[in-house]
């Protein structure tokens, strides 16, 4: 899209409000709303603002930056036309005040790594599937975990009572150009899949972020709640955000595709699967990024904690999807939507293309089923384990030699610094949990 063509729409659609939209390194979605009389101003990228005041930026005495618009982005927001004018969004990326991209920026970080990639010969495809719940409010308007809903995976209404917040979530995404493959009801009550088409990695993080944004805001027009919390009730299935994901060549061929191939699969397919497994223990922090991340990943609930792959077992880390062809691709099924779509497409390609450089081997696949192993099965079939809290994680993270060349220096120093943060928060809180069974007792 050019930036005359977004101007010609600007009128057409009589758009007086933009949201110059970007997103800090936890993965927080942040904007800048302008009027009109500001738009042409903002598409030539002269929209300053203070960086100092993001988490994770820059110190208040360097902290002037730009946002450069990614005219590709822009589109009308359905949702907030009020007397006939409408709204709008584009996404940005951010610079310093010398006119140089900031290394902070999540979005200029996966440039840089798909830049890498290319330099290799490979474009990388991703499509992620994010889970969410819905659920309803208070008579505040605060949230709950009460689901509206008994229903479970793929049932339909009347059990299913989201049927209608998930089709007018559809709809938006698609008057905002997003193509919709399928929704459905998942396992746990309240939960909910939508799954829109795969895009090379840039685009998929970009339209990972706008999909949770709308999945909010479509929810909040119904009463509703939506989150992407990975646990948000104890006993039941948490969300996950299984990411599909391939290389392809330059020329448009499935670098994974193999027709003469064990499964189909290529020599660059095995080595990539290598990659992830030799590296999950080390970027679990950045795809499953909360406290709360660790209570989804354990087993007994569908989630995969065991670093291991397979063609057709579920309970394993990395499955491969029956699709062959243009189709053929990896699914990394430990990431969930609470992280940062940016660095974790970022880190998933670095550590893919670990194997693919240094030629590793991938290990045998496990076809049964993981959670009915014993633990010396496991450990005679070299099965590993992901770590169990976000401490364990982010050591991992720390000691990972490719998390610098995922992230760069600035973003793994702040990310490390955030989340340790973040532990030391929830390990010295004290929980309803002690209070219950501590109390009385002691």
């Amino acid at each position: 899209m050019t930036r005359e063509e977004i101007m010609k729409i600007i009128e057409e659609q009589n758009v007086h409000f933009f949201r110059l939209q970007f997103v800090d390194i936890f993965g927080f979605m942040k904007n800048i709303a302008i009027p009109l009389s500001q738009i042409e101003k903002a598409l030539d990228g002269q929209m300053m603002f203070d960086g100092s005041s993001i988490d994770g930026f820059v110190r208040i005495n360097e902290s002037d930056m730009y946002l450069k618009p990614d005219y590709n982005t822009f589109c009308v927001l359905p949702w907030r036309n009020q007397d006939g004018t409408n709204a709008a969004r584009i996404i940005c990326d951010v610079y310093k005040s010398d006119g140089t991209p900031f290394e902070g920026c999540p979005r200029n970080n996966l440039k840089r790594v798909l830049a890498d990639a290319k330099d290799m010969g490979y474009t990388m495809n991703v499509g992620p599937e994010a889970e969410f719940f819905l659920f309803e409010k208070n008579e505040m308007g605060d949230a709950t975990t009460v689901t509206h809903d008994m229903a479970g995976y793929f049932d339909v209404d009347p059990d299913d009572c989201g049927i209608n917040c998930r089709r007018e979530i559809i709809e938006t995404l698609e008057a905002m150009g997003f193509e919709i493959e399928a929704s459905h009801h998942e396992v746990a009550e309240g939960q909910h899949e939508v799954n829109f088409k795969y895009a090379d990695a840039l685009t998929a993080a970009d339209n990972t972020l706008t999909f949770k944004w709308v999945v909010r805001s479509i929810a909040d027009r119904h009463g509703l709640h939506a989150t992407f919390m990975p646990k948000p009730v104890f006993g039941i299935n948490g969300s996950g955000m299984h990411t599909n994901q391939s290389l392809f060549n330059l020329d448009g061929t499935n670098a994974f595709f193999d027709e003469n191939g064990p499964l189909q699969l290529s020599e660059t397919c095995y080595k990539y699967i290598a990659g992830i497994a030799k590296n999950a223990k080390g970027f679990v922090a950045v795809t499953n990024p909360l406290v709360n991340s660790y209570k989804r990943l354990v087993p007994g609930y569908e989630a995969p904690v065991y670093v291991a792959w397979s063609a057709s077992n579920r309970s394993a880390l990395i499955r491969i999807p029956a699709s062959r062809g243009l189709g053929t691709r990896t699914e990394v099924r430990c990431p969930d939507p609470a992280c940062n779509p940016y660095l974790g497409f970022a880190m998933m390609l670095t550590a893919g293309l670990d194997g693919v450089k240094n030629n590793l081997q991938a290990p045998d696949s496990v076809d049964q089923d993981i959670f009915k192993m014993t633990p010396a099965e496991k450990e005679a079939a070299g099965i590993d384990s992901l770590p169990a809290n976000l401490e364990e994680a982010v050591n991992a993270l720390k000691s990972n030699p490719i998390a610098k060349e995922a992230l760069g220096e600035h973003i793994l120093t702040k990310y490390v610094e955030g989340k340790e943060k973040e532990w030391d928060s929830y390990r010295t809180a004290v929980t309803d949990w002690e209070l219950e069974n501590y109390l009385d007792n002691y």
